[in-house]
This record gives structure tokens, C-alpha cells and sequence, in this order.
């Protein structure tokens, strides 16, 4: 087997399997049990199931976490963690509701307010990526951590050489705002010619990372849990998630929303 060389990797991505299938025997069987919570945004069981299944791994670690459908400690906590996990246990429930296959787990480990590890799997299209110090990658056609140990060698390390003939940007499918398609217009007054992509949850984050996209502009609401494993996949094959002054987005902040910010290469 290759030796990922990263206790936290390997734990990270152990209970990224696990939550993956509880996530797909729910997404199967087709009983969500939908809820929304207070910000009009669905909660469905598997957000739950997926959440206690990955806390219970990452405990393991003895390093605190910061997950979307856990209990938000108050920042006078939380700012002595020169460490945590920031977990998204379900990016995109939209897309999972709307069985698009485009939603992801999100498992980041962060230290001193920035991503050091990355793993973000979107399980119905069996596919992964991560991202430490040892560099990005992306391995697909992988439903469990055995298919991931035995397919190792396979990976791709990020970013892909990719010949693009025109400028490409992803875009949200379900947060389309009025400043991102200015934003599109503008790059269409500049490049002789602009592709739009669009596509559910930090897929687009990993899209950037992997060089498929040039950039990717997220104008509106996003939350900590949302971008930091996409980020530390980014950082590491060499692309950047800035907010409008040019600063890298930081995390473990008192206000766990993001800035609005611009991912690219």
C-alpha cells in the first residue's frame, strides 16, 4: 500500500469513507426526512447520520471540532485552538435532495487559521481529492477506503496539465447571484471566449485546484466548513482562495461566515 506518510490524512479519510455509507444508504433508499433549519436551508438524516459518524472518528484525534450540524462553541472558546477540524458533513444537501450526485463531505484540519489538510469526496460519483503538505491529489472510481488503499498508485497529482481554449469559470448551481454574472460579463468583455461551469457544492473549489477551471467567484454567504478543505486542496497544487482585498480567507473566526472571495489559479 502506499504509505500516505499523515496520521491526521489517513483518519480524515477514514471518516470521510464512513459518513459516505450511511450518506449513500440514505441517498438510496430516498426517505430524507427533510427539515429546514432556522437560515431556510434543508437538514436532512443523512446530515445528521454523516455528522455523528465523522465526530466519532475525528475524537479520536483529541483535537476540537467545528462542524456545520454540531454545536457552535462561542468564540471566546474557541480562539486559544491553535488546532481543530472544520467539517462539512454534507456540502451541497440541495444537489443531495435534488439527486444531482454533485454534493461532497468536507473534512479539514486547521492550524493557527489555516487549512493544513484537505479531503473533500463527493461519494455518488465516487470521487476524491485531498490535499497536505505532501502535495493535491485526485483519485476516482473509489466507494470505500479499500478501493482508495489498493488504488493509490492511480492517483493524479494536482494540478492536471489541462489545454483549455477558453477561460473558464465555475459558477454555483443553486446561488447564482446578480454580481457573479457581472462578474461572468466582465471576463466575456476581456477573453475572445468564456465557458461557464456549473456545478454543485466544493466541487468547484476542486475544479480550480485540479486546473479545469480558471476561477471560480463567490459573491453571497458561505461558511467556514464550506471552503476550508477545498482551500488546503487549493493551496497545495498552487491555486488561491483571496477575499476582495487580496488576503487569504482565514478561518476559526469569530464570525464563521466567509468574506466574499475569488478561487483561482
Amino acid at each position: 500500500m502506499y504509505n500516505l506518510k499523515n496520521q491526521y490524512l489517513e483518519i480524515a479519510i477514514k471518516a470521510t469513507f464512513e459518513a459516505a455509507n450511511e450518506i449513500m444508504s440514505i441517498y438510496r433508499g430516498g426517505d430524507f426526512g427533510i427539515e429546514m433549519k432556522t437560515d431556510n436551508s434543508p437538514l436532512t438524516r443523512a446530515d445528521k447520520a454523516a455528522h455523528l459518524i465523522i465526530k466519532k472518528e475525528l475524537e479520536k484525534t483529541g483535537i476540537p471540532i467545528l462542524s456545520e450540524e454540531g454545536k457552535h462553541l462561542p468564540y471566546e472558546e474557541r480562539r486559544d485552538w491553535d488546532k481543530l477540524w472544520i467539517v462539512d458533513p454534507i456540502d451541497g444537501t440541495k444537489e443531495f435532495i435534488k439527486k444531482t450526485g454533485e454534493f461532497t463531505i468536507n473534512i479539514a484540519l486547521v492550524e493557527n487559521k489555516k487549512p493544513i489538510i484537505g479531503v473533500v469526496y463527493a461519494p455518488a460519483l465516487k470521487l476524491i481529492y485531498w490535499g497536505s503538505q505532501a502535495g493535491s491529489y485526485k483519485l476516482s472510481e473509489v466507494s470505500n477506503f479499500a478501493d482508495f488503499e489498493s488504488n493509490l498508485e492511480e492517483k493524479q497529482r494536482l494540478p492536471l496539465q489541462d489545454q483549455k481554449e477558453a477561460f473558464v469559470i465555475a459558477a454555483s448551481k443553486s446561488h447564482l447571484t446578480e454580481a457573479t454574472k457581472r462578474f461572468i460579463d466582465r471576463k466575456r468583455d476581456k477573453f475572445s471566449k468564456v465557458e461557464v461551469i456549473s456545478k454543485g457544492s466544493s466541487l468547484k473549489i476542486c475544479m480550480v485546484a485540479e486546473g479545469i477551471v480558471d476561477c471560480y467567484p463567490r459573491f453571497g454567504t458561505t461558511m467556514e466548513w464550506d471552503t476550508a478543505a477545498g482551500h488546503a486542496i487549493c493551496s497545495y497544487a498552487g491555486a488561491q482562495i483571496l477575499d476582495l482585498s487580496h488576503n487569504p480567507l482565514k478561518y476559526n473566526k469569530k464570525d464563521l461566515r466567509n468574506t466574499e472571495f475569488l478561487c483561482k489559479n
